[in-house]
């Protein structure tokens, strides 16, 4: 076994690191939510309506089989770290890196799966390490009105950077069923709530934002698969509106192109791009710039934005791969490169 090998399957013990998932585990309960059974909830597990049947055994597969692995460089320098306004009266997006933003809109400022821990993990000294700086210093920040999370895997949910949010700002905390219990474990005192899809919700007179499906799945640890619900979001602001989704596979695409007639057409889409290799077992769950090229036309979007690479290496392509990916898609389907942007930390987008 290489070295690599055998940093892996050190590293597969964070997968238990959830106490909380133990008791799941050992009672049969879910930890995070005790809600009726519903079409999306059987009691036990949220569903997005698939048969999804890969678990720690493909993991154990990919991860020991013989791997067409690129490595990530140890650095990867991105643009100027941006320094936002305190306000903006109408849109402006600024990347994070990886899946996290920061919109301002309408006088708020949101940040979307924000993430300013150096690892992607529930552990300090192992797991996927951030190859560049966060697009915005934590200290540049303006004032932060609400953070909304999409699911709680540990690059989307990084309850440290939430609690230094809770620390200076108090933010309203907005996010799928179940995952206001794992904020509170570490925040007890956090402005956390959890809502099902379908859930729209006013965050000021001219902010409103909407829960909607996407593909995906949750865990903590090893034991607590689907235990927590994920979500996309759907942000209404001066007549524009936005779809938001921090992971998602595509499936057969149908719920995009409902997604889109429900909800569409939009001014933007903000979708990932990476995270994509090996197919046999990421397509499941995330999707590949060929699909999100599908997404971004089912969802009637105006324009679409590509995030969710070149900050943690999380997968087997190589970190320039998704882009030149997605440039081939898009010109597959006809469409100009300006119609769907790979953003970098410190970009930014206004409207």
């Amino acid at each position: 076994m290489n070295r690599r090998k055998l940093l892996a399957l050190l590293g597969l013990p964070a997968l238990f690191a959830s106490g909380a998932a133990w008791a799941s585990l050992t009672r049969s309960r879910n930890p995070y939510y005790q809600g009726p059974v519903a079409e999306n909830f059987d009691g036990l597990r949220f569903t997005d309506g698939r048969t999804v049947t890969k678990g720690l055994l493909d993991v154990l597969k990919w991860q020991t089989a013989k791997r067409d692995r690129e490595a990530f460089p140890a650095r990867y320098p991105a643009p100027p770290q941006d320094r936002p306004p305190a306000r903006v009266d109408g849109l402006r997006i600024v990347h994070l890196g990886h899946a996290s933003f920061l919109y301002q809109v309408a006088g708020l400022n949101l940040l979307i799966d924000p993430v300013y821990s150096q690892r992607a993990s529930p552990l300090s000294f192992i797991g996927p390490k951030r190859v560049n700086e966060p697009g915005v210093a934590f200290a540049e920040l303006p004032r932060i009105d609400a953070v909304l999370i999409t699911h709680n895997h540990y690059d989307h949910l990084d309850i440290e950077t939430l609690a230094r949010l809770h620390a200076r700002d108090q933010p309203r905390m907005i996010m799928p069923l179940g995952n206001d219990t794992i904020i509170r474990a570490r925040i007890p005192d956090a402005r956390a709530e959890a809502h099902d899809w379908s859930a729209r919700l006013a965050l000021s007179d001219s902010v409103a934002l909407t829960l909607v499906p996407s593909y995906h799945w949750s865990a903590r640890g090893a034991f607590d698969r689907r235990m927590a619900l994920w979500c996309s979001y759907v942000v209404e602001a001066a007549g524009t509106k936005i779809f938001h989704i921090g992971d998602t596979g595509y499936h057969d695409g149908s719920l995009y192109q409902r997604l889109g007639a429900e909800h569409g057409p939009f001014r933007l889409a903000v979708l990932p791009i990476g995270a994509y290799e090996p197919r046999w077992f990421m397509s499941d769950n995330h999707m590949n710039p060929d699909e999100a090229v599908k997404v971004m036309l089912a969802l009637k979007a105006e324009q679409a934005l590509g995030h969710h690479w070149g900050t943690f290496q999380l997968t087997d392509e190589g970190i320039d791969r998704p882009p030149a990916a997605l440039t081939a898609a898009l010109a597959q389907a006809g469409l100009p490169e300006e119609r769907f942007k790979p953003m970098r930390p410190g970009l930014s987008w206004s409207a």
